[in-house]
């Protein structure tokens, strides 16, 4: 089971790489028209509808993607099994008032049958496109090399596992005709629960998405905030305006400014988390810098600057958080208390940005003209108080308690930017991102301990033989972050953002298809 959450893990993030996409196509047609939001300039309408087709769609991309991505050997045909799924699914959700017998008027049918209104049941339905896409990864997984008799020959292998996936989908549909109504309501039931919270179910939620982050299982948590698995869809709400927003300019200037309690604001599951990514954990790299031996401050100030410079750009913490998050696991539940904290402060003062990918410069750059913005420049002001307390707690912890960060164990830093061995490799470049794969591969165990190669937005998740014979040492001293062994045959070697890089150097040493999960929101 492990496993296969892993996998899912993993193939949700290659639907949502297309975000990015939509954040820039928005931000900047917001940009150039923020008030009427393309009503007003037909450049803004272009770029917005053009964000929008991938913002109101996201059902469709999630069947298409985590089909391809459960499938063992990501073949088109997963792809095209999850289309068909999820065109099935919606099509027969859609006619349900001609199958349960009531009143087919879509004013009717918003009030009293919510559960199959348009919006549920759409395009946009994530839950839909989640399930299709297992069930489709599932059946291709079991018959793409299925032999029929010479009459069907046609339709083995690949092409009969469509077909199976349109017949098997309509038959749950016909059960989820009575099932869904419960599991909508149930749904709507948690979401509205967190976002009566206010501030306070926006700070639960962060501590628990920093604490899941070693797992891998944040990707799941995050579904449910993000997206419309249980009605909260922050995100999508954020970026095209659909939804009421508590926190609108008139509502806060009525009520103060301050909505700790009991108040949804659009963006608060974001916003919280552009303060920690682009002045905390830096300044908590720094500290960790600077509190490292003088004989490992060279190698520990590469890793940490690099780690920074990503985390403050673009929102990707992980090379930071991977670099203590074992060696001092109490530091890194303090980060997430003070995650936590950060994004309940935002989510209070609503203090507004969003993402499309993960809450570094770039993301907050492009949102700040988005209409549900609200003070986004005081994210930078608490970015620069966290920093402070990060940076404080941070040496305070590491010296108190002589946790040890990199740089301040036992084990010899490797810097990541000296020259290495390039007879690591076979004869090729000697470029650094094949030698690091050439030694971690080696320390894997090689072609006889390696069984899968994975990849996401910065981690190597790797399927092997036995963990037992991996050489976890050599791993740390191969330049990357961190490791995590998670079970008698899957481990995660933290790389950093050049993991595909990486990834595609192993494929050739193994000799087989590296399977990469794209990129996703990160926060």
């Amino acid at each position: 089971m492990k496993a296969y959450i892993q996998r899912l893990g993993r193939a949700l993030m290659l639907p949502v790489a297309c975000l990015p996409a939509a954040a820039l196509f928005l931000g900047l047609g917001y940009w150039i028209d923020p008030s009427g939001w393309g009503g007003n300039n037909v450049i803004s309408a272009y770029l917005c509808k053009t964000g929008g087709a991938i913002l109101d769609n996201l059902g469709l991309l999630f069947a298409v993607g985590v089909a391809i991505g459960m499938a063992r050997n990501k073949d088109g045909a997963s792809a095209l099994s999850g289309l068909v799924g999820f065109l099935t699914v919606t099509t027969i959700m859609g006619s349900a008032s001609m199958f349960l017998g009531f009143d087919s008027d879509p004013a009717v049918i918003a009030t009293e049958h919510p559960a199959f209104a348009p919006g549920a049941i759409g395009n946009k339905n994530v839950f839909f496109g989640i399930m299709v896409g297992c069930i489709a990864g599932a059946l291709y997984n079991k018959f793409h090399q299925v032999k029929l008799p010479d009459f069907l020959a046609f339709f083995s292998g690949r092409r009969c596992v469509p077909i199976l996936t349109a017949a098997l989908m309509s038959v749950i549909s016909l059960a989820l005709l009575f099932i869904w109504p419960v599991i909508y309501n149930g749904l709507v039931a948690f979401g509205e629960g967190i976002m009566g919270m206010g501030a306070v179910g926006a700070a639960i939620y962060a501590f628990f998405n920093r604490l899941l982050i070693p797992t891998g299982l944040h990707h799941a948590l995050n579904n449910v905030f993000w997206f419309n698995l249980a009605g909260i869809d922050d995100i999508t709400k954020f970026w095209t305006g659909v939804g009421g927003l508590n926190g609108d300019v008139a509502a806060v200037t009525a009520t103060g400014g301050f909505h700790p309690f009991g108040v949804y604001v659009t963006g608060m599951y974001q916003a919280g988390f552009f303060p920690i990514m682009m002045f905390g954990l830096p300044a908590g790299a720094f500290a960790i810098w600077k509190n490292a031996k003088p004989e490992n401050k060279k190698a520990v100030g590469s890793l940490m600057l690099a780690g920074a410079l990503a985390a403050f750009l673009t929102g990707v913490t992980e090379p930071l958080e991977f670099s203590f998050m074992f060696a001092a696991f109490p530091l890194y539940v303090v980060h997430a208390l003070l995650t936590a904290l950060s994004v309940f402060i935002a989510a209070a003062f609503q203090w507004i940005a969003g993402f499309n990918f993960s809450a570094g410069f770039i993301d907050w750059f492009l949102s700040l003209n988005v209409p549900r913005a609200h003070m986004p420049f005081m994210l930078i002001v608490q970015g620069l108080v966290f920093a402070v307390i990060y940076y404080f707690v941070f040496d305070f912890m590491i010296r108190k308690f002589n946790m040890k960060t990199p740089g301040r164990g036992d084990d010899e830093i490797e810097d990541a930017t000296a020259d290495t061995d390039s007879s690591a490799v076979p004869a090729s470049t000697g470029d650094k991102y094949e030698v690091m794969a050439a030694k971690l591969y080696a320390a894997l165990g090689g072609k006889a301990n390696v069984v899968e190669i994975e990849n996401c937005t910065t981690r190597l998740r790797m399927g092997v033989r036995d963990t037992a014979k991996v050489d976890l040492d050599a791993i740390k001293k191969a330049g990357v972050p961190g490791v995590k062994v998670l079970d008698s045959k899957n481990i995660q070697v933290i790389v950093g953002t050049q993991v595909q890089a990486v990834a595609d150097a192993m494929e050739v040493l193994h000799g087989a298809p590296v399977i990469t999960g794209g990129s996703a929101p990160k926060a």
